[in-house]
């Protein structure tokens, strides 16, 4: 008669941590793969209601999925049309930005090297070799620029073929999915794919028009203080907003640094990050309770530590990709009951504390 082959418990957790280990080696040597299928989806899930809108209204359902794409096409390319135009600005004025911040540089070296009395010759070293590298900055990594620029085309290229297709055979992979589940499971699989579908729409769509307001908020306040590169650091910084907690320090950071560069005081940085406060204030708690909507709610802890593990594997991709996918874990882990104290831990509710005042006391009088 076979027997069970039982493991101490010792063996189990190495076997889990293997395998976990097998799992983050294969995601990352995927991410060519990976990256582009999980956006695909992302961005099929978004488009799904319009394709439906304008199926509704007659249009061949072909016809109807093409008409989005090109639509979608049209905007992101006068976006980043706007962008790259703001950047080429921004890349011509880069030298005189560098001589600038020698200057900065030179001024807070002095009054370092006289407040602390450090050596001046020292500082002063540290200034050239900081000025070189901002300098060679832009010719060392010419070549790791095409790079990334190359596979990014490549990925651009790969995305609306993605999409098309994922649009075209959304009742295809809908229906596998419901078949490799069984029968018996097809009431909870049905709502676990019509509730992922609104998390993703509902986060998607919000988190644009986050970006789209954030963003006329940045550009209104660096226009009102005069700093350069107005338009640039304002689309820049709702783009970096989409990521939780780190993005908006980078945000702030970076016109805070040209306000330091190209303004006769360092005030106008205080003025930046002051009234930067202030759109993050709206943000938190007007913006994103009003538009950004969710059933799923992740507690900060795991959305920290989440972006920091996407970009571990996945760079600036991974760090944009870590919190929806979080919240489709979620979602399934509050669906499957072996699953559900993993999505409470995931959650960002706070558990009731138990008052023991009374347990005490009927301790004691049965005591007495």
């Amino acid at each position: 008669m076979d027997t069970l082959l039982k493991f101490p418990r010792y063996a189990k957790v190495f076997i889990i941590l293997i395998g976990f280990y097998v799992l983050i080696m294969m995601l990352s040597i995927a991410q060519d793969i990976l990256v582009p299928l999980i956006f695909s989806v992302m961005i099929a899930v978004l488009l799904h209601p319009v394709v439906n809108f304008f199926v509704r209204i007659r249009i061949n359902r072909v016809v109807a999925i093409i008409l989005t794409l090109v639509l979608t096409f049209i905007i992101t390319a006068a976006l980043a049309a706007l962008i790259f135009r703001q950047l080429g600005r921004f890349t011509e004025s880069w030298p005189l930005l560098v001589d600038k911040f020698e200057l900065l540089l030179t001024d807070t070296a002095r009054w370092i090297s006289r407040y602390f009395d450090l050596s001046r010759w020292k500082v002063n070293k540290w200034i050239i070799d900081a000025k070189e590298e901002m300098l060679s900055m832009s010719n060392a990594e010419v070549g790791q620029t095409l790079y990334a620029l190359g596979n990014g085309i490549v990925t651009l290229l790969l995305i609306p073929v993605y999409v098309f297709l994922l649009l075209y055979y959304n009742k295809l992979l809908i229906e596998f999915i419901r078949r490799v589940f069984g029968n018996s499971n097809q009431n909870r699989i049905s709502k676990i794919i019509s509730e992922t579908k609104t998390v993703i729409q509902r986060y998607l769509t919000g988190l644009v028009i986050e970006a789209i307001i954030v963003a006329i908020l940045n550009i209104t306040v660096l226009l009102v203080l005069g700093i350069e590169y107005a338009i640039l650091l304002g689309i820049i910084g709702a783009l970096l907003n989409v990521i939780p907690y780190i993005g908006g320090v980078i945000a702030v950071a970076l016109p805070m640094a040209i306000a330091l560069a190209t303004k006769s005081t360092p005030m106008y940085a205080f003025y930046v990050l002051a009234l930067y406060y202030i759109i993050q204030i709206i943000d938190n708690n007007i913006i994103v309770p009003l538009i950004v909507t969710s059933k799923v709610k992740i507690n900060a802890l795991f959305s920290i530590i989440v972006v920091f593990a996407g970009n571990a594997l996945w760079g600036a991709s991974g760090m944009f990709l870590s919190i929806p996918i979080l919240a489709i874990v979620k979602l399934i882990c509050d669906h499957i009951d072996s699953l559900k104290p993993w999505g409470f831990l995931l959650g960002d509710t706070m558990p009731s504390l138990i008052n023991i005042e009374p347990i005490l006391k009927k301790i004691k009088k049965n005591k007495v």
